[in-house]
């Protein structure tokens, strides 16, 4: 069963690549969408004031903003960079910064609020190996934390539960993480939402547009993971901080 879960995970990438080569993107200059059409592909400051935006309590880089708005910030700078998809194996662990797949936005993400999610994931794989049996008994520091299962486990453990709907709009904030058909794809919140107050997604497919309305998409993969990480949950021989 390890063997059979471990070649999903390392499918997880591939899976968002195949996604992508079938399907038609609403993006500027598009016509259409990945598996439907949504009626607010522009984000609306309007619906955006409808909702307050959650803000953390920390600020772990003591750089005057608060973690949800610097993991915000991080995956923008990702999705403005727009590195070419890649989810290839890297010694070391990390692709080149114009190289990347969903989960290289994440750990960017986190990376500009102060957090080394790499080491993170490492040493709670460690301390932990039995939730992680996807990995075990042979983790490879190189590739578990470029797993969308993996992380999906240590946001499940380190984060805030919340809704799958993403019609429950109030829910959605700017810096949560959100995972899709478990080890298929993961993306952060935006803090952007379209004109019926469903919550825009910074992702990585691949495709043009990396800030977009997904989850109002008439079809669009199932949501099964919706969490805000809370650094208070993480335990101190985990937490690690960038340097």
């Amino acid at each position: 069963m390890a063997v059979l879960l471990l070649a999903a995970l390392a499918a997880a990438g591939t899976y968002a690549a195949r996604h992508l080569a079938t399907a038609s993107w609403r993006v500027a200059g598009d016509a259409g969408t990945a598996g439907g059409t949504s009626d607010g592909f522009a984000p609306d400051a309007a619906a955006g004031a409808r909702y307050p935006k959650a803000v953390s309590p920390v600020d772990y880089n003591g750089n005057g903003v608060d973690d949800y708005a610097d993991i915000v910030a991080g995956a923008r700078i990702d999705a403005e960079n727009r590195p070419a998809y890649d989810d290839g194996y890297y010694e070391g662990g990390y692709p080149p910064d114009d190289r990347g797949a969903c989960t290289d936005l994440v750990w960017r993400a986190f990376r500009n609020a102060g957090y080394d999610l790499k080491s993170m994931v490492d040493a709670d794989v460690a301390a932990d190996p039995g939730s992680y049996a996807a990995v075990a008994p042979r983790p490879d520091p190189n590739i578990d934390f470029r797993r969308t299962g993996v992380l999906d486990v240590f946001f499940a453990k380190y984060g805030e539960k919340l809704t799958l709907d993403p019609a429950d709009h109030a829910q959605w904030q700017g810096g949560d993480i959100v995972v899709f058909q478990h080890v298929k794809h993961i993306g952060i919140v935006s803090d952007k939402r379209d004109a019926n107050g469903t919550a825009f997604v910074l992702h990585n497919m691949g495709q043009r547009q990396r800030e977009n309305d997904y989850l109002a998409f008439d079809t669009h993969m199932a949501v099964t993971g919706h969490y805000r990480f809370d650094v208070s949950k993480v335990p101190q021989g985990v937490l690690r901080k960038w340097s």
